[in-house]
């Protein structure tokens, strides 16, 4: 468990690379400016918080895994997940909904996670000088 959220950063910072290539090549003709505008912005979300999810498992292995600092990793994640991927769904796809669940709401329930991600890593820090 220790090492996951540096697996989980490499794995969302080579995702990026890959959909920021495909981005730029495959979709540059494909998309309006603004859906690949909001694309550019879902994979630059997904690359600084791969880096923040390496951070945070640096951090676990040098000081100790505590709570905070493992709920910011989790949020990192699943903030991640939620807006860029919910962002890679609404430009690549006409999916606006599936059942009742409308894909444009995880956008900012993502990108609270991530501000919380952000928070707890604040907390962590603090909590161990």
């Amino acid at each position: 468990m220790t090492h996951a959220f540096l697996l989980m950063g490499a794995i969302f910072g080579m995702l990026a690379v890959a959909f920021g290539a495909f981005g730029a090549h495959a979709l540059k003709s494909r998309l309006t400016v603004e859906l690949l505008n909001s694309y550019q912005t879902a994979v630059q979300y997904q690359f600084w918080h791969a880096l923040a999810l390496l951070a945070v498992g640096l951090l676990v292995l040098q000081l100790s895994p505590s709570r905070l600092l493992q709920s910011s990793g989790w949020m990192f994640f699943f903030g991640t997940l939620l807006f860029s991927g919910s962002i890679y769904v609404l430009t690549l796809t006409n999916v606006r909904q599936i059942g009742f669940l409308n894909i444009g709401v995880l956008t900012p329930v993502g990108g609270l996670s991530l501000m919380l991600g952000w928070l707890l890593l604040i907390l962590a820090l603090w909590r161990n000088q």
